[in-house]
This record gives C-alpha cells, sequence and structure tokens, in this order.
C-alpha cells in the first residue's frame, strides 16, 4: 500500500472524528440555544426531539457544552506539547505530556459534574435494565436471501478491516519511528479474522488496528529530542519506541474493566466526550504529509521546510499531486459522511479503488521518480 493512500485514509478518519464532534455540538444548539418560540416549546414534535425537559431550551446548557468540549481540546493540545516547555524538568513535561488525555477528560469531567452541577449537562447514556448476557443469536428462522445479502455486507467490512488494518500498521511501522522490530502484516489480519469470527459468533463488536489510537500509542511509548531545521524550525525527532506488549495488554484490561464501573462513568458529560473526540481528530493531522503539503499552498515558498520532498521535486508537481489526493479525499468523503445507507455499504470498496488509481492513473500525470519520491 502506497504512502500517498494511507495518508488519504488517516486524513479522512481525522475529518471524521472532528465531523462527529461538530455534529453533536450543533445538535446541541438547536435543542438548547436556538429553540422554537416560546408558544412551540411544549408542543408534542419538539419535546419528542428532547431526552429530557431539563436537557432542553435552555441556553446555558449549549454554552456550557461549549467551554466542556472545547476546555478538553485545549488542555490536552497543551498538556500534550508541554514537553516542549521549559517549565518542571523533562520527566515530569514527559509525564504530562503521555497523559494529557486521561488529565484533561478528568478535570473537565470535574467541571462539569461537580462545579457547575446546577446546569444539567447530558450524561453517558445507557440501559441499567439491560444485563449483558453471552448467547449465540439464532440464525435459522433466516431467509437464504438474507444469507446472501450479509455475505456481501461481509465481504465489503472485510475490505475495510483489510485497509484499516494495513494502514494502521504502516503508520506504527513507519521509519522515523525506527521500530527495531519487524512488522507482522500478514499474521496481524489472520488474528483479526480469528478474533472477529469468534466475536461474530456471539454478537459482540468487532476490533481491529485504529486510527490514530495506534499511532499516538508509539508516540506515547517514543522518546523524543528536538532538532532544528535550516531555516530555523523546530521538529520532533524520535529517537527510540520502548516496544513492549505490556502497555496494549493493560490498556485493553482497563477497558474491560470500565463494564463494571458504568455507574462512574455517568460523571462524565457528553461534550467532555466530544472534545476527546476533538483531540483525536486535531492530533492526528500532525505528522500527516498530505496535510502539511497542503499548508505548503497558502505558505511562502521561502518558508517551506527541507523536506525530502520539497528538495527533490518542482513545486508545481507538488501541488498538483497534492490537488489529486485532496480530490479523492472529496470522493471518499462524500462516501464516508452522506447520510445514505446504500453509499455508505460501498465505502470500502471507494477505498480499495484508491490503490489502482495511485498505480495506474497517476504516473501518466507525474513523472514516476517524483512519485516515489513523494510517497516514500
Amino acid at each position: 500500500m502506497y504512502r500517498s493512500t494511507e495518508e488519504i485514509f488517516g486524513f479522512f478518519i481525522a475529518l471524521a472524528f472532528t465531523a462527529d464532534a461538530v455534529t453533536a455540538t450543533i445538535t446541541d444548539f438547536d435543542l438548547n440555544y436556538n429553540f422554537p418560540s416560546a408558544t412551540d416549546v411544549n408542543s408534542t414534535a419538539v419535546i419528542g426531539q428532547c431526552p429530557t425537559a431539563d436537557l432542553c431550551f435552555r441556553p446555558v446548557n449549549s454554552i456550557l457544552y461549549l467551554v466542556l468540549m472545547l476546555g478538553t481540546l485545549w488542555l490536552g493540545m497543551t498538556l500534550l506539547h508541554f514537553k516542549n516547555s521549559p517549565y518542571l524538568s523533562a520527566r515530569k513535561r514527559e509525564i504530562l505530556a503521555d497523559y494529557s488525555l486521561p488529565i484533561s477528560v478528568v478535570t473537565f469531567a470535574f467541571l462539569g459534574s461537580f462545579i457547575f452541577r446546577d446546569i444539567k449537562s447530558e450524561p453517558f447514556y445507557y440501559n441499567k435494565e439491560t444485563a449483558f448476557e453471552l448467547s449465540v443469536p439464532d440464525v435459522s428462522n433466516l431467509p437464504v436471501v438474507a444469507h446472501l445479502a450479509a455475505m456481501g455486507l461481509g465481504l465489503c467490512l472485510s475490505c475495510l478491516f483489510f485497509v484499516d488494518q494495513n494502514v494502521s500498521g504502516a503508520f506504527v511501522n513507519a521509519p522515523q519511528n525506527k521500530l527495531r522490530k519487524g512488522s507482522a502484516y500478514h499474521w496481524d489480519l489472520v488474528v483479526v479474522a480469528l478474533i472477529n469470527t469468534v466475536l461474530s459468533i456471539f454478537n459482540l463488536p468487532w476490533l481491529h488496528a485504529a486510527l490514530p489510537h495506534s499511532p499516538l500509542h508509539v508516540r506515547a511509548l517514543a522518546d523524543t529530542e528536538q532538532h532544528v531545521t535550516s531555516i530555523g524550525t523546530v521538529h520532533d525527532e524520535i529517537v527510540r519506541v520502548r516496544e513492549t506488549r505490556l502497555s496494549g495488554i493493560l490498556s485493553h484490561l482497563l477497558i474491560g474493566a470500565s463494564l463494571f464501573f458504568v455507574d462512574i462513568l455517568q460523571y462524565i458529560p457528553v461534550s467532555v466526550l466530544q472534545g476527546l473526540f476533538l483531540y483525536l481528530g486535531l492530533s492526528s493531522f500532525i505528522g500527516n504529509q498530505m496535510f502539511e503539503r497542503m499548508l505548503l499552498i497558502f505558505t511562502e515558498e521561502s518558508s517551506y521546510s527541507p523536506t525530502h520532498y520539497v528538495r527533490n521535486v518542482p513545486q508545481r508537481t507538488v501541488h498538483m499531486f497534492t490537488l489529486v489526493q485532496f480530490i479523492q479525499l472529496i470522493v471518499v468523503s462524500v462516501f464516508g459522511f452522506v447520510n445514505l445507507y446504500y453509499l455508505k455499504m460501498i465505502f470500502p470498496v471507494i477505498l480499495l479503488l484508491l490503490l489502482p488509481i495511485r498505480h495506474k492513473i497517476l504516473p501518466k500525470f507525474i513523472e514516476k521518480k517524483y512519485l516515489d519520491i513523494m510517497d516514500q
């Protein structure tokens, strides 16, 4: 899989996290801030859109929603880059940067649930009456057509898992991460397939490597140093990564243990979770070469960073390659974001079509030597 294809998919995932947070914010403002006139508030149609009476038609709820969401994002991003500051010791700055997300979530969950407890914020919802039950669903009564349709959908999902798993693996095993242990793309896919087969039997959610969690995990295990370029810009460079399985095992054990503390999760407002999604989305743009090349379009040429493609590829060719990527991103976003189920069903197929476009069509417009440089 080419780097350019990975960048398009990574960009799409970042947009998806950001779009979810923005959409949720607009919905909250529609219920609380842009509510109907006083004569229409008690109408059946309007009340039907509201979970409870104290969560709608209150502008202060929307203001607090925005404060908690943006506050979670701000504190998370500030602590993430705190290791570049001169304050505290290097070890303490590293700890704050590694745990920036949980610190920001806990801080603003406390503010929303206790400091501003008089303002009703929408909590994390779950049905207390529905107990967890491990059972095999009965599919014997389904018609043959349903089985065939499920096979078609399963094929599309398999394509999506293939792309997501390989793109995540490629980001993790990128040369700049300087991992010593070799990659195992085929073995990873086999393990994911076997695990998801068991999960499907018991009607449980599937799992696979995901963006941006996997690259962020590697980043948290890495030791970095700052380097100054010839034009005076500063960038982080990974020195080494602590390659261990313990962090992954422990994190997933804690995720499983959270099922026993669902009542505590009620103290985390939904706005804080949306701030978490914004953090994941915006932090995914860091290190995305496509995003960096898009910024070059609006940057003065003398201020370009001396990257390998800036030094070796004509500026016009770089911008043309970025434009082609942007057009592909728009097509992928249309099939991924449009609320039409038949378009979303073929979304994985659209992702796979990016490969022949890069392999067969792009070389007709851009010289192969330049493509190889930008796809390094």
